[in-house]
């Protein structure tokens, strides 16, 4: 899977071919002149004008937004979307591994800022509410919008924020259209491939509209992993893990529509099908300290003093209990949405419908063999928090043995699963009217929407039962290949990769055990709608505009478990303003009131426990839990200067009521598993806490130079920049406060572009501190280390003609700051993960015809 990093880097030069879109701009526009659709593709100076296309359309909009363009999505060096929008002012990325997943819509949790695709809404595949950006590829979009001050017409769970996909539009060219993307590079942590290609078809007449694209991507990584347990201020694990990586992610879409009536009405059908594999194998050694001292204690003659753990960041253990886990599993998400939809006008109303069928699945699949037993003294030295390392001798000396040594007591088998599917329905209808209202222009705009949600599945389970029960014939230490682990920390234990395919696969043939059933306590199964009717008017006055109505949502759930059916029905009356005024022709001044609701996640919401004895824990749903009340409200100032600059600041605020939460408490085992009667267990279980807020302040600045100045030595330069401050709080029913998860103190971005002659450059600069993690979990918790990252992205029109062509070459570096995440508990001097994965590159050619 791996090669050497000169070979890979000759590779790299030779490049691939990628997508060049030609110069020209298109803009639908709705009944009310409102800009609805900006799409900008050009040669000379994609940079330039895909950032005019972005600026306008954020001018131009009744409400507080910011936008990507197609052409900067296409630019950047951008594995997914969620690496766009984490240059937008207030939003930051939270990664798994290094590939960007989630994020932090101005430093609020995930859920509140749903996803939509054209405008529906998608569920989030694996609990109902969070959709993962990484099953998401560029390709499919043409714009971004995220929405920061929620309209009527936007879903009512938009707490933070609203993101809107506009997927491609088979109108934009006349006649055929062919955009090509293949390029190549590699992971500089193990040489990993990494392969990207995409393709874009699309034919169109006055009538009749065709569109077919299509992208496969995957990406082969080492991720290089450190974990740590403590006890107060002493080591109590150290946890080495390796694992070889390979994601890949697909996505097929396409659509056909007839506009007639001079292209006013419109029908058409849409299907986006996207699915993201993640193939993991692990290698991991797990060292117990406090087990082995545990051990010794244990055999000390009476009276004798207790050994303990040695405080600090060096120390040494003369018996620690050692496990080895190895592993070769899949991590599947997908969605499948297909939208059939009408525009039509009826007399004065301009009518949009559409009807919607989303399916996701998300299934993880993670056989682990588990050997248990091993014995080894252990010294350490975690005061290089970036490079924590450990050295095994063997038991109570100081003589140096390698880990291959080590003996096991005995091979078993631990099973990690889950599986959710949701099936999602969707009718919605929006019609809207230019009138006078009183004595004044408006555009009346009405809405009904039924969104009717079915989740079947079960969170992760943690089988230590035998589901694979492991086959005696089989020998682990042949599978051993004796290439030692590609790694950017110290390798103090001599750690070598497995064959862990090879393993998994003789462990399948040998072994024909069925599956055990996954407890009761562990299934949801959920049924959701959402009946959604929202009146709003956009009334222009002599100083701008004005827009208020209402949304009124009522939401009805079941949730079923092994007691029986629990139901439940709220109904939520969301009222909402907005005002702009045009203080100048190039000066905007917005103000908006907005209310919102957060309902439960799927997990959240069950009637079911699960009962997880390999953790001592019980965590519990609670489908009485109620949804959180949302009150906020925005201001904002835009300047906007020549064509492609502007400055802008907003600050925000939003008050929450009963703010969901996971609280724990401390059981006795014997409630769920008689046996175990005295011994203490973790309960988890979410609930409503008192109430929150989340405020900020947003400075952004783009300055293309040529609006400043007379071109010259610096002709083709600009750069952007902004700052986000935020601070966040809930209260639990404890009385003890936390920051909201997600909410770093600031976060910044900067970008320095080069673009004249066909060459475009830009340089990305990435920062957010800390943050409370999203476990949402205060019994334990759990905070990222801030972050830095930098990219770089290279590109150059080639000035001939292929074949009626145009091409451009590209190159791309990503993490060039080789950044390092850290997790940590409590305090930043006590990390619980570490974690390194390297650099990022990829090279190659794009081509329009």
């Amino acid at each position: 899977m791996f090669v050497s990093k000169k070979s890979r880097l000759a590779v790299l030069v030779s490049a691939g071919l990628t997508t060049l879109t030609s110069a020209g701009a298109l803009a639908q526009t709705s009944v009310n002149g409102d800009q609805s659709i900006e799409e900008v593709m050009a040669i000379a100076s994609p940079i330039r004008d895909s950032q005019k296309a972005a600026i306008d359309a954020k001018k131009n909009a009744t409400n507080l937004m910011d936008i990507i363009s197609a052409d900067t999505i296409g630019r950047f060096p951008d594995q997914n979307l969620a690496d766009s929008l984490g240059r937008i002012p207030g939003l930051a990325i939270e990664r798994d591994q290094g590939q960007a997943r989630y994020i932090n819509f101005r430093g609020a949790p995930f859920k509140y800022s749903p996803i939509a695709i054209d405008g529906m809404v998608i569920p989030g595949a694996e609990n109902g509410r969070i959709a993962r950006f990484d099953s998401f590829p560029a390709i499919i979009t043409s714009r971004l919008e995220a929405n920061k001050a929620i309209t009527p017409a936007m879903p009512g769970d938009a707490v933070a924020g609203f993101i809107n996909i506009e997927t491609h539009d088979p109108f934009r060219f006349d006649g055929f259209s062919l955009a090509l993307d293949l390029g190549l590079g590699e992971q500089q942590l193990g040489g990993g491939d990494i392969k990207k290609s995409s393709l874009n078809l699309s034919w169109s007449d006055d009538s009749w509209g065709f569109m077919l694209f299509g992208s496969q991507n995957s990406r082969e990584q080492i991720t290089d992993n450190r974990e740590l347990d403590w006890q107060d201020d002493a080591i109590a694990m150290l946890d080495y893990r390796s694992y070889i990586l390979k994601r890949e992610d697909e996505a097929l879409g396409g659509k056909i529509e007839y506009r007639f009536n001079n292209g006013v009405n419109r029908l058409f059908v849409s299907v986006l099908s996207s699915e993201f594999t993640d193939h993991e194998q692990r290698n991991q050694y797990v060292l117990g300290l406090a087990d082995g001292l545990e051990a010794m204690n244990e055999q000390l003659p009476e009276g004798a003093p207790p050994m303990s753990l040695p405080g600090g960041t060096q120390g040494y253990v003369p018996l620690a209990l050692v496990e080895r886990m190895l592993e070769y599993g899949v991590y599947n998400n997908s969605t499948d949405t297909y939208t059939l939809g009408a525009d039509f006008r009826l007399a004065d109303w301009f009518v949009e419908a559409r009807i919607n069928q989303t399916e996701t699945a998300n299934n993880t699949f993670l056989p682990i063999l588990r050997s248990v037993g091993g014995t080894a003294a252990v010294g350490y030295d975690i005061s290089d928090l970036e490079d924590p390392s450990a050295t095994l001798y063997a038991p109570t000396t100081m003589t140096g043995i390698p880990v291959q040594s080590i003996e096991f007591a005995a091979d078993l088998v631990l099973d990690i699963r889950s599986n959710m599917d949701i099936d999602a329905t969707k009718y919605k209808l929006d019609a809207e009217k230019n009138t006078r209202l009183f004595g004044l222009d408006s555009t009346i705009e009405l809405g009904l929407q039924i969104d009717d949600r079915k989740a079947d599945g079960y969170g992760m389970v943690y089988d230590l039962d035998k589901l694979y029960s492991f086959p005696g014939t089989i020998n682990v230490a042949d599978y051993d290949t004796d290439k030692p682990w590609h790694s950017d920390f110290t390798n103090g234990i001599g750690a070598t990769y497995f064959d862990n395919i090879g393993l998994r696969r003789d462990w399948a043939a040998a072994d024909s055990s069925a599956a055990n059933p996954v407890p009761a306590g562990d299934l949801i199964t959920l049924n959701e709608e959402i009946t959604s009717v929202y009146a709003m008017s956009t009334t222009e006055l002599s100083w701008g505009n004005m827009v208020y109505g209402v949304r009124i949502e009522q939401t009805d759930f079941a949730s079923t478990g092994p007691q029986g059916e629990f139901k439940n029905d709220f109904t939520n009356v969301l009222p909402s303003l907005h005002l702009n005024w045009s203080l100048s022709a190039d000066q905007k001044l917005r103000w908006s009131l907005t209310t919102g609701v957060s309902r439960p996640d799927y997990g959240q919401w069950r009637a079911t426990t699960s009962v997880l004895p390999a953790f001592s824990q019980v965590v519990a749903g609670n489908p009485e839990l109620e949804e959180e009340n949302i009150v906020g409200t925005d201001i904002s100032y835009e300047h906007y200067i020549g064509d492609t600059s502007m400055f802008s600041a907003a600050a925000f605020y939003r008050q929450m009521d009963k703010v969901i939460y996971v609280e724990s408490s401390t059981v006795d085992a014997g409630d769920y598993i008689p046996p175990l009667a005295g011994a203490s267990w973790s309960y988890q279980q979410a609930v409503n806490g008192n109430d929150g807020h989340l405020s900020g302040v947003e400075l952004n600045l783009i300055a293309d130079f040529a609006d400043f100045m007379q071109m010259g030595a610096l002709d083709g330069f600009g750069f952007s920049a902004n700052l986000t401050l935020l601070d966040s709080e809930f209260e639990t029913i404890h009385g003890e406060t936390y920051s909201l998860p997600g909410t770093s103190d600031q976060i910044f971005n900067a970008s320095l572009f080069y673009e004249n002659h066909g060459l475009s450059i830009r340089l990305n600069y990435q920062q957010r501190d800390d943050w409370f993690t999203t476990t949402e979990n205060v019994s334990r918790p759990e905070y990222w280390d801030g972050q830095e990252r930098m990219d770089i992205a290279i590109s150059y029109a080639l000035p001939v003609d292929l074949m009626g062509a145009e091409a451009s070459l590209y190159f791309n570096a990503n993490n060039l700051t080789d950044a390092v995440d850290i997790r940590y508990t409590g305090s930043s001097v006590t990390p619980n993960q570490v974690e390194r994965y390297g650099k990022r590159y990829l090279a190659g050619i794009r081509i329009n015809f």
